[in-house]
């Protein structure tokens, strides 16, 4: 009998999560989604021209060329000039490396603080969960943004210093929900097998709890990089963020305030930027939670 299950529950994650999200792949075809084609389409751009964009034949984005102040678009400047003659166009694509590195950054370490500490509190339970949930529920009852620009304005004005705002409490509410997500996998009838049979926690973790969170994990980090985008951009507005000439969306934006009648295009344009790379996230995001979403009905293979 125990020969038996130990079987069982050999295959039981694999089909529970990884044949099942092939198949539905296969059977959907998310591809051929148009909401999730154009969000692949737009996530997949916005990263190319990130990657390559030091090695563009592009204008330096931080030359200051006084003489073409507020240049018009032309076949020189394909968007025009800023209000210091810089090329509007250089900076939006030298501004989206850094707006994905700064999103980038500030993912990983909020998802990885919401891991350890919704991992530990859903798996530990007892005294351990209601300790951390209690620092949640405190740290929940501020608006993020709001608890975001506190510490930014502590630490002081800089990107850096906004990336780690932004990562220090964006993590929040991900722990709760990755809490909840592991407390449902550990009450799972075939971790209660498992541990009849006598795995070890750490096998139980990697081998049964694991394959079913991550599903969930991915889809959270994927919808949550458009208010990540958002956010630090927000901060850089401001005035907490990226310091000129550094080219940044949210720095863009500011700069152009005292030209929205003169040269709106100075505000449009990073603003169209930052509306692009959050839909595309977005819906990227919506096609992988329609892909990783658990099959309901899910028969245990004799």
């Amino acid at each position: 009998m125990t020969g038996d299950t130990e079987k069982a529950m050999e295959r039981l994650p694999r089909t529970f999560i990884h044949g099942g999200s092939r198949r539905r792949w296969q059977r959907a075809g998310l591809l051929r989604e148009p909401g999730t084609a154009l969000g692949l389409l737009l996530v997949v751009s916005l990263l190319l021209v990130g990657l390559v964009a030091p090695w563009l034949p592009l204008d330096d984005p931080t030359q200051i060329s006084l003489s073409h102040r507020l240049h018009p678009p032309s076949m020189e400047n394909l968007l025009g000039t800023d209000h210091l003659g810089r090329d509007t166009f250089s900076r939006i694509v030298h501004g989206a490396r850094m707006t994905l590195l700064a999103s980038a950054a500030t993912l990983v370490l909020s998802m990885t603080i919401a891991l350890a500490v919704g991992i530990v509190s859903g798996y530990n339970g007892g005294w351990t969960d209601t300790a951390l949930m209690g620092v949640v529920d405190l740290l929940l009852a501020f608006p993020s943004l709001i608890l975001a620009l506190a510490v930014a304005g502590a630490l002081g004005p800089g990107l850096f210093n906004v990336l780690l705002a932004a990562g220090a409490v964006w993590w929040v509410g991900h722990a709760r929900i990755i809490r909840g997500i592991t407390l449902g996998a550990r009450n799972m009838e075939y971790v209660t097998a498992a541990r009849a049979i006598g795995a070890s926690n750490r096998r139980i973790f990697l081998r049964y709890i694991t394959p079913n969170i991550l599903g969930p994990i991915i889809v959270i980090a994927s919808l949550d990089v458009g208010w990540i985008i958002l956010g630090i951009a927000g901060l850089s507005f401001l005035g907490l963020g990226a310091q000129p000439p550094t080219p940044e969306w949210g720095a863009m934006l500011n700069d152009a305030r005292p030209f929205l009648q003169t040269a709106p295009r100075l505000l449009l344009l990073p603003g169209a930027a930052i509306f692009i790379a959050v839909l595309g996230f977005n819906l990227l995001g919506d096609g992988l939670r329609d892909l990783l979403a658990p099959l309901p009905n899910v028969q245990v293979p004799d």
